[in-house]
């Protein structure tokens, strides 16, 4: 009897450990491996952007003669992105990282204001992403060794006169600030952050509840180790908080007052723990995630134009107005 109970249990415990393997493997394959991610597409909190500045922006996009760049990674992958050189003589640039599951294409609305106002632009397809190799997603963790890579490339390009600002939007927003955190060289004056979440561990865990209704434990410490072994990190490892809790830039922090994707709060703590004095807030009320700057554009390049103001050297500074985009 004894010997048929002990059976049932051990059969028990291998069938629970078993499916919570697999469930883990399925976790990290729908957040972190490389896929089509196609579940994002019917979620209620990413609304289509229908403004007709994004459509325009996409135009303008395919019209410009824009350079296919690569470089290579820390970890020996070939990135790429495109650059587009400023129209005017200009000691200043832009590089704009995109969201998860996205390609720099995707900020074609940024790239159109920053060129008009005399920046070249560069807008690279992150690890895992659009052009650039790999087979997994770092969450902003191993893409800031390769932005500063990209920031390398724009200096070898500009010189030691260049003037760069680091620009994302969601997980392109936790990539500069993850990158603030890194040694810099003096060329990156300053960095704007559009909905950024506050550390790889509590979106996940966050989007653990909301979209599965599962707690973190176990299955996201046990992710994590899958991480580790297949993209080489873990959860943990990837705080923003803690990045730019080290941060010496001006930081512009944006982030809509709707946003159920990437909770609002969680740019609160970010601002919070920013070690740079200038580091000024803008919640958008009423703007979902990623919406901040169609929702309210005026709002948004007052804000930024003003930041940029005070962190480069002087040049025209100029956005166009809504009414021209």
């Amino acid at each position: 009897m004894n010997h048929v109970v002990l059976w049932s249990v051990a059969a028990v415990c291998a069938v629970l450990a078993l499916t919570l393997a697999l469930v883990c493997l399925y976790l990290y394959r729908v957040a972190i491996a490389r896929n089509s991610k196609a579940f994002l597409g019917a979620d209620p909190s990413l609304p289509e952007n229908e403004a007709s500045s994004w459509h325009s922006a996409a135009a303008w996009y395919g019209s410009q003669p824009f350079e296919l760049v690569e470089i290579a990674s820390f970890d020996g992958l070939r990135l790429r992105g495109h650059y587009l050189p400023a129209d005017v003589p200009s000691h200043r640039a832009v590089v704009l990282a995109h969201g998860y599951n996205g390609q720099g294409e995707d900020m074609a609305a940024f790239a159109r204001e920053y060129h008009a106002a005399g920046y070249h632009v560069l807008m690279p397809d992150a690890r895992g992403h659009g052009h650039s190799e790999g087979r997994y997603i770092g969450f902003g963790w191993h893409e800031r060794k390769d932005y500063a890579r990209w920031i390398d490339e724009l200096v070898r390009r500009m010189g030691p006169d260049a003037q760069i600002v680091l620009h994302g939007i969601s997980m392109g927003g936790a990539t500069v600030l993850m990158t603030s955190g890194e040694s810099l060289p003096p060329q990156v004056k300053c960095i704007v952050s559009d909905c950024a979440y506050s550390s790889v561990r509590e979106i996940l865990a966050y989007q653990l509840r909301r979209m599965y209704k599962l707690p973190p434990f176990p299955l996201l410490p046990l992710t994590s180790l899958v991480c580790r072994l297949r993209a080489g990190y873990f959860f943990g490892e990837g705080s923003v908080v803690r990045q730019v809790s080290k941060a010496e830039r001006p930081i512009l922090f944006i982030h809509g007052g709707s946003d159920s994707f990437v909770p609002t709060a969680m740019v609160h703590k970010l601002h919070e723990a920013a070690a740079t004095a200038d580091k000024p807030l803008l919640i958008v009320p009423g703007a979902q995630h990623g919406t901040a700057y169609t929702t309210d554009p005026e709002a948004y390049k007052g804000e930024v134009l003003s930041f940029l103001a005070r962190n480069l050297s002087p040049e025209t500074v100029r956005m166009t107005s809504p009414r021209e985009a």
